[in-house]
């Protein structure tokens, strides 16, 4: 490798470049099990005689889970290491999978899909493994390869999962196509124990102190933290309202306020025990160099929010937006023309993260962040005048700036403070599912030009944000239980 943060991704003699495609390829598999239903659904729904609103409550479980789930994967990770945790995650994901193909009632296969939102905290292991492999200057450009390449497996999915159902054949094709996926995901977590190491040799992996909730240093963090939290837990009582009768009619209304309820009580006890892990060393006072500002991730939150967030919404629409905008597409033409969006991935998330390397952290997600508003300020221009292809163009241009921004963010977050790398991308990751509830529920009650609009301006509000975010500088410190102070180059660009 080369000191200009270029990476050579065919060099598998270096354990760098090795672990790098061990990971992406885990997170491929993770997004394929997740969204393995998807291509599938009008075979499941004929299957098992499932109303249009029974398969929308399948969609709303499926990511249900992942907010909370982001935010303890990343706990575990942080003290386990990923190496454990991803093959574990890929091991119990495996089962869930051929569970939710076999289950023959409403009831289990809602239970297995809602259970499946767990596979989505994937993502998060990755992150903190791939930026204990790759230095300052490289670790833009190798989280933004693991991100864009392993997102890719959602559309690997909707591609191939069709036609391993045809050659299957028979009623059941389905069940085997997407219990084949599980199989091999399984498999793949046996070689990734095997193969897969927590750090390079002779390197050490920061643990941090306390787990149960994230450290910060300082009062005023401490606050932000706790404010930081409101808005997932808001987020899961607009799932749970989704799900009542005012939405998708799973359960009847008493429901909504049971889950509701707990929803209140788990944010009381998650306050109560984020005060308790960090009060007693707040007051004891938190020596200078082990400090990190916490308003970092917390900008870095908002980001993605507008990135990860709209891009997950904007996929789920997008086939029928062009379908319902251009007279005379058919829902497979629509298909083809939306998937540009996701597709963007393979090359968008990877030039967002060497963006970042290259010209710096700040400068990149602020030029990406006012492009993403702008690409989706012209997509809420879009009608039935439009020239199709210049429609498409106008998509794919706004993609790139999404998934490039989502790449900038991610460069940022294994710069912050090493020892919880994986709750700062567990807590970031988590606002991108937050992001995604919130724009489908505005999406629910706006056109789709106001919806592209809001996007915008949620976007905006990103940006202005983004300009207190701070540029990584010198060094981050790690201290060892026995006191051993070791530090981490963060200074590059």
């Amino acid at each position: 490798m080369s000191d200009t943060g270029s990476l050579n991704l065919l060099r598998f003699s270096d354990p760098k470049i090795k672990t790098l495609h061990l990971t992406w390829f885990a997170f491929f598999l993770t997004f394929a099990v997740w969204f393995a239903h998807a291509p599938l659904l009008s075979s499941i729904q004929a299957s098992l005689s499932l109303t249009d609103a029974q398969i929308r409550a399948l969609l709303i479980l499926n990511v249900a889970i992942t907010i909370p789930a982001r935010i303890v994967v990343g706990m575990l990770v942080d003290k386990y290491g990923p190496r454990i945790i991803y093959s574990g995650l890929l091991i119990i994901s495996a089962f869930l999978c051929i569970g939710f193909a076999f289950a023959n009632t409403y009831t289990s296969l809602a239970i297995f899909r809602f259970l499946l939102g767990f596979v989505g905290a994937g993502f998060v292991i990755g992150i903190r493994l791939v930026s204990e492999w790759f230095p300052a200057h490289q670790v833009g450009t190798a989280e933004g390869i693991y991100g864009g390449w392993g997102n890719f497996g959602s559309a690997a999915a909707a591609m191939l999962l069709p036609t391993i159902a045809l050659m299957y054949g028979g009623d059941d094709g389905w069940r085997y196509a997407i219990a084949s996926v599980g199989v091999i995901c399984g498999l793949y977590g046996l070689v990734f124990y095997k193969y897969a190491r927590n750090t390079p040799k002779g390197s050490i992996y920061f643990k941090p102190k306390k787990t149960g909730a994230m450290e910060v240093t300082s009062w005023g963090d401490l606050w932000l933290l706790i404010g930081m939290n409101i808005p997932m837990y808001l987020a899961l009582g607009i799932l749970a309202w989704r799900l009542s009768p005012a939405g998708v009619n799973l359960f009847d209304e008493s429901w909504m306020y049971i889950f509701l309820g707990i929803l209140v009580l788990l944010f009381i006890f998650q306050t109560q025990q984020t005060w308790r892990i960090n009060a007693e060393h707040l007051r004891e006072g938190v020596p200078e160099m082990q400090k990190y500002s916490f308003k970092q991730v917390g900008i870095l939150n908002i980001a993605y929010f507008a990135t990860f967030g709209s891009e997950l919404a904007v996929v789920s629409m997008l086939p029928l937006y062009f379908l319902q905008t251009f007279e005379g597409l058919t829902p497979v033409k629509a298909g083809i023309l939306a998937s540009g969006f996701a597709f963007m991935n393979l090359i968008s998330r990877p030039m967002g993260g060497w963006f970042s390397d290259k010209f710096g952290r700040r400068r990149s997600m602020i030029i990406l962040i006012a492009g993403l508003a702008v690409g989706y300020f012209l997509m809420g221009l879009i009608d039935s005048y439009w020239w199709i292809p210049l429609a498409v163009l106008v998509t794919m241009a706004c993609s790139f700036f999404v998934q490039a921004g989502e790449g900038a963010v991610f460069s940022m977050i294994p710069l912050i403070k090493r020892s919880m790398t994986g709750q700062i991308a567990g807590m970031a990751g988590a606002y991108g599912n937050v992001g995604a509830v919130v724009y489908l529920t505005v999406l629910s009650f706006v056109s789709y030009s106001t919806f592209f609009f809001v996007i915008a301006a949620s976007a905006l509000f990103g940006l202005v944000a983004i300009l207190f975010l701070e540029n990584p500088k010198g060094h981050i410190t790690e201290v060892l239980p026995d006191g051993t102070v070791h530090t981490i180059d963060v200074g590059h660009k």
